[in-house]
């Protein structure tokens, strides 16, 4: 199998054991290159990382350590991309603790175009479902990939809604690529890997290790321009993603809820904290346009509804209110909101319910 023997030593340094992305990046500004690195001896590698590190540095890596990345290497869409790489994300080279290399599966050409972080909670209710699909799909229609974690809930959802758009998705995954997890998202894990991307900076064969999902989040928010927040409790991991968010100097989002679910009550923590109070993905797209290039703002839909929309309005409606509201029959009703739902103005939601999205 032929490879780059640039790619084979920045894997190889990665894997040295008790090195850590901080001292190799130390190591790397010393010496300038992972082959350097790997060349030098012992006694002048001491100088700068603990002796056994320096002995692990000289011993190398067997090639069995490599044999199982380099195969996946060899396959279709399958990339390593190195801290030295043109296309390496250049947003994460401004956070504390860029990655060495990253593990990419699916579309290599989406690393670096703008891309807003949707995250929120594992137990989401089914209007958070239906809120992170509808915000992913507009803002993606809109052009920005929606980076998210893959997790159940909303992260799922924002994939699925962000798959649908022009913008795409990329994961951000907290086990080697060779796993998927949770494994109930493997069809999800599939279409992303065709039509997006998959990202991990840990080593094929990681499993699940709950230490890592913290690791990872750092990275969902540091691709991003703005992280949105869905729906969370007070210990919701998605609220790691949003103080990282605010660390790294990246916008931070908030939907609000009902002041007596648990699942509002992280977003409201981080909407007094300075979190922006969004209530359509316009508003968003309305607050980061100034960022960036080529995402286009939606208009206001000039349709004729004869004011069915203000009936409407944003929280979800049933259609018995809605005929008490218009004065409407319900063949009325049915034919205009089928005609919204097309124009994509509205979603019809579990339960009979709809409700305004533009």
């Amino acid at each position: 199998m032929s490879v780059d023997p640039s790619i084979k030593a920045w894997l190889t340094l990665s894997l040295i054991r008790g090195l850590g992305g901080e001292g190799a990046r130390h190591l790397l500004r010393e010496f300038g290159s992972p082959e350097a690195v790997l060349a030098a001896p012992a006694s002048l590698l001491k100088s700068f990382v603990k002796p056994e590190v320096a002995s692990a540095i000289g011993k190398g890596i067997a090639e069995e350590e490599l044999a199982a990345t380099l195969a996946w290497l060899a396959e279709d869409q399958n990339h390593l991309v190195t801290l030295g790489d043109s296309d390496y994300p250049q947003s994460l080279l401004n956070i504390s603790d860029p990655p060495l290399l990253l593990y990419v599966k699916g579309r290599r050409d989406l690393l670096n175009v703008n891309a807003i972080a949707i995250v929120g909670s594992r137990h989401a209710t089914p209007q958070g479902i239906a809120n992170a699909e509808e915000f992913s799909r507009t803002l993606s229609e809109s052009g920005l990939c929606i980076i998210s974690g893959m997790a159940h809930g909303i992260d799922a959802a924002a994939h699925r809604g962000a798959l649908a758009g022009q913008g795409s998705s990329i994961a951000l995954v907290g086990t080697g690529l060779d796993k998927v997890y949770p494994s109930a998202n493997r069809d999800l894990a599939h279409a992303l890997a065709k039509q997006g991307a998959m990202i991990s900076e840990f080593p094929l064969g990681t499993p699940p290790v709950a230490s890592n999902f913290p690791r990872r989040n750092r990275l969902i928010s540091g691709m991003s321009i703005g992280c949105l927040v869905v729906e969370a409790s007070l210990q919701s991991g998605s609220l790691i993603t949003a103080r990282q968010a605010m660390e790294q100097g990246r916008d931070v989002f908030a939907i609000p809820g009902s002041i007596h679910s648990p699942l509002s009550r992280g977003c409201h923590k981080l909407i007094k904290q300075g979190a922006k109070l969004v209530e359509t993905a316009q508003d968003i797209l309305e607050e980061l346009s100034g960022l960036f290039v080529g995402t286009k703002i939606l208009p206001e839909s000039t349709a004729s509804d004869g004011g069915l929309l203000e009936q409407i309005g944003f929280d979800p409606v049933s259609m018995d209110s809605l005929c008490l509201r218009s004065g409407l029959t319900v063949s009325q009703l049915s034919a205009m909101l089928l005609t919204l739902e097309l124009e994509g103005r509205i979603a019809a939601l579990p339960g009979g319910l709809f409700q305004r999205i533009h």
